[in-house]
């Protein structure tokens, strides 16, 4: 087979993830979104298959269940131009994340027929299940497999039994294995992974979106105080993104800094928990809930540092966008933050689930003066164009078999 390079003979890929939006959660998974858009730009995109979870009954379940609520998504949508198909895979709740990948796997088996002889490679993005029936799509199909892995996929899921047993069956025989870190990396050879397939493609960063802004303007649109001292947290309201231990440790910052405020950008099952404690705080913490990406530019121009309390992380694009914006971050010291914030100009890290030692390091942040323009300078990461760029690279090679 002659190799698809070009515009004449662009690969030809099929996607398969479950994190990426939908009509029902327009907001989730910008950051593939974004790159999956601009690989569109270098090879052909045949389908993503943008999986929905599904167990029967699962409509009844809307009011406490996520995949209740997305029960209505369309079979078919075209998203940034792309195809977009919403497979059904059957899972079960609660208690099946060792039957989760099997299941996935038969779920996806009716369209095998469809891309036989219609694909170059199966990208998988999420390591499980996506990445584990990725893996048994490629070998049915007849193609490599590329499986790319983000974070929590590896450092939370990946600890599982069942799911750990069937990633490290299924990484080791992908052609090639996306990590956002270096850290990540590691993770991933400990599975059984060769090193010379594991590639580090860095997320990127909307440069458009994502620059230094008026910090005054953006607070009177917002309605911030234009002198307080603002901390901004963006991203899933999960315990394990240490939503809690932020709320905690603001606690601790908002007794003893009278100007301090934290504004809570996003959505998911903590919500409730963090307006319990905005409501101790009356004016001082602000849970805004989830926002549109082109709102997000102006909550960070308009706080003085973003703050990450993660459990675990890969690489958050969210710490990127807050750099590019020239805004410093406190972080955990877990994943990939070190790497992006490995000097002290950049901001802080602090050791996860512990509350006191985030708060102290939030105070520091917010006592220091720096310049936005040389946050920005020294914080920069390549755009989307660059990392698509270089995503393509490693599935160009899985097809030549390099």
């Amino acid at each position: 087979m002659p190799l698809r390079r070009g515009c004449s003979f662009a690969v030809r890929v099929l996607v398969v993830t479950k994190i990426f939006p939908n009509a029902a959660e327009p907001l989730s998974a910008p950051f593939n979104r974004q790159q999956f858009r601009e690989l569109a730009r270098r090879c052909e995109i045949v389908d993503v298959l943008a999986t929905i979870p599904y167990y029967p009954g699962a409509g009844l379940m809307s009011r406490w269940s996520s995949a209740g609520r997305l029960t209505e998504v369309p079979a078919r949508e075209t998203i940034d131009g792309m195809p977009v198909r919403h497979p059904r895979t059957l899972f079960v709740p609660r208690a099946g994340h060792g039957t989760w990948g099997p299941l996935y796997v038969a779920s996806l088996l009716p369209y095998v027929p469809r891309y036989r002889g219609k694909v170059d490679v199966v990208l998988a993005s999420w390591a499980y299940p996506d990445g584990f029936a990725g893996v048994v799509l490629a070998r049915l199909l007849g193609v490599p497999a590329v499986v790319k892995l983000h974070g929590s996929d590896i450092n939370q899921n990946a600890k599982l039994p069942g799911p750990r047993r069937q990633l490290a069956w299924a990484l080791p025989r992908a052609a090639r294995v996306v990590a956002v870190s270096r850290a990540l990396a590691d993770e991933v050879a400990d599975l059984g992974v060769a090193r010379e397939r594991i590639a580090i493609v860095m997320n990127g960063v909307d440069s458009e979106l994502f620059r230094p802004g008026d910090r005054a303007a953006a607070r009177a649109e917002l309605g911030l105080p234009a002198g307080a001292e603002v901390a901004l947290h963006v991203g899933n309201l999960k315990e394990a993104k240490g939503v809690l231990d932020l709320a905690a440790g603001f606690e601790q910052v908002a007794a003893r800094r009278p100007d301090a405020h934290l504004v809570v950008v996003g959505g998911g099952e903590c919500r409730a928990a963090l307006e319990a404690v905005a409501a101790r705080l009356p004016g001082r913490m602000h849970v805004v809930g989830p926002q549109p990406l082109a709102r997000v530019p102006t909550y960070m121009a308009a706080c003085d540092v973003l703050v990450l309390a993660s459990w675990a992380e890969g690489t958050p694009n969210v710490v990127l966008e807050a750099l590019a914006s020239g805004r410093r971050v406190v972080a955990t010291s877990v994943g990939g933050l070190p790497d992006l914030v490995g000097d002290p100009a950049l901001g802080e890290l602090a050791p996860p689930r512990d509350p006191p030692a985030f708060a102290a390091a939030v105070e520091r942040a917010l006592a220091t003066p720096y310049d936005p323009a040389a946050v920005a300078a020294l914080g920069a990461r390549g755009g989307w164009a660059a990392s698509a760029a270089a995503l393509h690279e490693v599935l160009d090679d899985a097809v030549a078999g390099r």
